[in-house]
């Protein structure tokens, strides 16, 4: 059930961002969850979108460093908690979470968490077993 996320390297100047969001949007690709993390020279943008290849295939085009990593979606009580539960149930078994986003879902008391860990399949196993609701890019676009 793994997602695909996209990875765009940027560098750490004015409008990168932009130019970014605005290949995106002149594709009508969407953007439904994104995190930063940068350093003082460049960042790593990643992007869950509705259609990964395309944005990579436009993102590279328009001469961007882009990759597409797997990542596991899971549901979460959005009450103080619903994470602690999943990253112990991961961390019981000695699988470490290398990182991980979260964004809120349309329904009222959910949210969507994107973990990237070493072994998916292991991680789903173990999380599946737990009880764990794991989620599909179809899951985060309908």
């Amino acid at each position: 059930m793994a997602i695909k996320q996209i990875s765009v390297f940027v560098e750490n100047r004015a409008g990168r961002l932009a130019d970014i969001a605005g290949i995106l949007a002149d594709n009508k690709i969407d953007i439904r969850a994104l995190s930063i993390a940068d350093t003082t020279d460049y960042g790593i943008l990643r992007l869950i979108v509705n259609n990964p290849d395309a944005a990579v295939a436009e993102l590279k085009k328009a001469g961007f460093t882009v990759s597409a990593t797997e990542v596991l979606g899971v549901e979460v009580e959005d009450a103080p908690g619903g994470f602690a539960c999943v990253v112990r149930v991961l961390s019981d078994k000695g699988i470490s979470v290398e990182y991980a986003y979260a964004f809120i879902t349309p329904e009222v008391g959910s949210a969507y968490v994107i973990l990237r860990v070493e072994n998916n399949l292991i991680a789903e196993e173990v999380l599946s077993d737990a009880g764990v609701k794991l989620i599909t890019q179809k899951d985060i676009f309908h």
